[in-house]
Order: structure tokens, then C-alpha cells, then sequence
């Protein structure tokens, strides 16, 4: 081989990989993309009147409400909005319901007396371990922002949303 071939022959080398670095960029990965939030849907406001409850215990901000043990789906939710109406427009006394001492409301939803006791009696709970509340609504006050909750507890512990609770609020007559 020649000399001088060998001599530059290390020159020749770097400088192709260098030629071949500064043409060719580097391959970037694309942005991972988040992944789509499914779309809510909340169900519509029910027609069927509320059905009338008895105040089975109130301590300070909650009220437990007994219904007919035979209450729809759609009568709860009907109650669940009508607590929300009352709540929200400080008229909770016109239902019967003691208004809150301080900025929480929450309401829980129970058919029949059997398991409404649940939260707050001592001992075992009367119907196990779970949770048997056919409706709740929650009104917090934040320090950030306002917490309105309405849901439905469906058979096999599903909780349905009632409405976005990040809209904002329209009274309804």
C-alpha cells in the first residue's frame, strides 16, 4: 500500500463519518400521544316527580333521606336534582332539611329505613360492609372551587354521574 495512502488513510475515514454524521440528522421519535378522554355523557334530568322522603338523620351537613323501598332509578335521580335545586339556591328548609352549619352539604339517598343507618350508628354496619346509599349529593365549598356532586348508585356498585360537576350551574324552575 502506499505511504501516503496509509498516512491519510485515518483523515480519510473521519472524515466520511463526518460527512455521513452532518447529512443524515438523527431520527426523533413523534411525540407520544395522549390518549383521547373518552366523552362523558350524563343522562338527562328525569320528568318523573321526586318521591316524597322522610329525614331519617341530620348531623351538622349531612342528611340521610328514606324513600319508598320500590323507588325507580329515575325517582332518585329526581330527588338527587331536587336536593341539588335547594342546595344551591339556599332553600333546603323549604324541604325540610335543615340548612348546613358550615360551606358542605352532602345528602345520601337510601330506600327503605334497613341500611341508613350505615354511616354513623355504632357497631357493625346493618347491611355489611358496603356501601347501600341509592343516591348521594355533595355541595363543597372549596378554597379553589365549588364541588357540586350529584350520583346514582346502580346495581353492581356502578356510580353514574348525574351532571358535569365543572359546568356551571342553571337554576331550573
Amino acid at each position: 500500500m502506499n505511504r501516503s495512502l496509509v498516512h491519510f488513510l485515518p483523515s480519510i475515514v473521519l472524515f466520511a463519518v463526518g460527512l455521513a454524521g452532518c447529512n443524515s440528522a438523527p431520527k426523533t421519535a413523534p411525540a407520544p400521544k395522549e390518549p383521547a378522554k373518552p366523552a362523558v355523557t350524563y343522562p338527562a334530568r328525569p320528568s318523573v316527580p321526586a318521591p316524597s322522603f322522610t329525614l331519617f338523620h341530620f348531623d351538622n351537613d349531612t342528611a340521610t333521606l328514606v324513600v319508598k323501598e320500590d323507588a325507580t332509578d329515575d325517582e332518585i335521580e329526581s330527588l338527587v336534582w331536587q336536593i341539588r335545586d335547594a342546595a344551591r339556591s339556599n332553600t333546603l328548609p323549604s324541604l325540610k332539611i335543615k340548612a348546613p352549619k358550615g360551606n358542605d352539604f352532602r345528602a345520601h339517598i337510601y330506600r327503605g329505613k334497613k341500611c341508613a343507618a350505615e354511616k354513623y350508628a355504632p357497631g357493625e354496619p346493618p347491611c355489611g360492609g358496603s356501601y347501600h346509599a341509592a343516591g348521594d349529593y355533595t355541595l363543597s365549598e372549596l378554597p379553589s372551587k365549588l364541588w357540586d356532586r350529584g350520583v346514582l348508585h346502580a346495581s353492581g356498585d356502578k356510580e353514574i354521574e348525574l351532571w358535569d360537576t365543572d359546568a356551571p350551574y342553571t337554576a331550573t324552575k
